[in-house]
């Protein structure tokens, strides 16, 4: 995107015209400011993926990975199937816990409908430390469709990919890995976290992975700071 040949944001958001019923001028003043710094939002986030995708190559991932999936023990490199992009979500779902994270199981339900369309562009694995019957069980109670689990029983994925915290227990991660000309690397993960919050924030990550914070952030209650998703209501 060249920035040099984008049109100023608050120019676009005087041409765009829309009107509802019984709105204010009041109203139309502050939601046209507030559209423009939406447009410059959209372009900052486009400006992100660009740098992102412009990293230079990451560590070169040598360990043989073991796992354990529905259809049997599988290594990392046969994760990435036909593809030579591989996204890997570690889910907080350890033999420790009772129940799985609400947090990441609310992620993952939104994200199971996604899988087949993910899987036209890239590979997808959701992985836990918590033995594959397990996994698979509550997949089925959970109703979803497509999300594929994985075990990782050794935990040295997990270890090696910040997917284990420093007391030990589960961590939820999000990395992404390429196999270029026969290497598989690692190419980014997402690293915002405690010590990255802003003062009164939530350690929230950018770009967000939740759709439904997307939709909270929409309204006026947003994400309250007390309130988090459950596994049943």
């Amino acid at each position: 995107m060249d920035s040099s040949q984008l049109v100023p944001a608050a120019v676009l958001a005087a041409k765009n015209g829309v009107r509802f019923p019984n709105e204010s001028e009041e109203y139309r003043i502050a939601r046209d400011a507030l559209l423009a710094e939406e447009i410059e939002l959209r372009r900052h986030i486009e400006r992100v993926a660009v740098q992102r995708r412009a990293l230079p190559p990451g560590g070169a991932v040598t360990k043989d990975y073991r796992f354990e999936g529905a259809g049997g023990p599988i290594s990392f490199s046969e994760l990435f199937a036909d593809k030579e992009t591989l996204v890997v979500y570690s889910y907080m779902f350890g033999p420790e816990r009772e129940r799985p994270c609400p947090m990441c199981t609310s992620l993952l339900s939104a994200w199971d409908g996604e899988v087949p369309d993910i899987q036209q562009r890239v590979a997808l694995a959701v992985v836990a430390l918590s033995p594959i019957g397990r996994l698979l069980a509550f997949k089925k109670e959970r109703g979803w469709q497509h999300l594929p689990l994985y075990s990782d029983p050794t935990g040295d994925y997990s270890r090696d990919y910040h997917a284990i915290g420093r007391g030990g227990g589960d961590d939820a991660a999000f990395n992404v890995f390429t196999r270029r000309d026969g290497t598989v690397r690692h190419f980014w993960s997402g690293e915002m976290g405690e010590v990255t919050a802003d003062p009164g924030e939530d350690p929230r990550g950018a770009p967000d992975l939740m759709p439904l914070w997307t939709v909270l952030d929409c309204t006026p209650e947003g994400r309250a700071p007390d309130w988090y998703p459950k596994l049943s209501y």
